[in-house]
């Protein structure tokens, strides 16, 4: 997987985070994974179609999601309801949006599907690629994943396009 991919997320989640929740997420931790999975509470997918293909998910623990919840809405929530749920789904789109719109510059044309969110901890997606990045940040609201696992669309006669 291309660094640009990688970056093209950190740097518009890092962009969204300060200008919706006014926090600046740092990158504490960056591994090759087998499996798409995460153990935290509430996890954001994202499926990308066009140049790239793949899977990109948010994962957060429940504590932070309420905290970036209450920072967009001023609301104070004890539980992820289908309001809370839908106020992170938007984040996780904007984000997407943000990052193909950064790799659509170098001629990388893509689009995403309706974000699909997972309470309670998401089990294990089958990859597209043979690995995926997991990229841990960390803020002052808590620490959260993007797990990324993009790769080229092959054309019929097998080269990447």
């Amino acid at each position: 997987m291309k660094a640009e991919y990688v970056n093209s997320f950190y740097k518009a989640t890092k962009d969204v985070f300060q200008l919706m929740i006014d926090t600046d997420p740092k990158r504490s931790d960056l591994r090759a994974v087998e499996n798409i999975e995460s153990s935290r509470y509430a996890n954001v997918l994202l499926r990308v179609i066009g140049d790239l293909e793949g899977t990109i998910l948010f994962s957060f623990p429940k504590d932070t999601a309420l905290e970036m919840v209450k920072i967009m809405s001023g609301m104070d929530m004890d539980k992820i309801d289908s309001f809370a749920s839908s106020a992170l789904g938007e984040v996780a789109n904007i984000i997407g949006g943000n990052a193909l719109t950064s790799l659509a510059e170098s001629s990388c044309i893509c689009d995403i599907k309706t974000p699909e969110i997972f309470l309670g901890g998401f089990n294990s997606l089958t990859l597209v690629n043979e690995k995926a990045l997991l990229l841990t940040l960390a803020a002052p609201i808590g620490e959260f994943d993007i797990t990324i696992s993009l790769k080229e669309k092959r054309s019929l006669d097998g080269a990447a396009s």
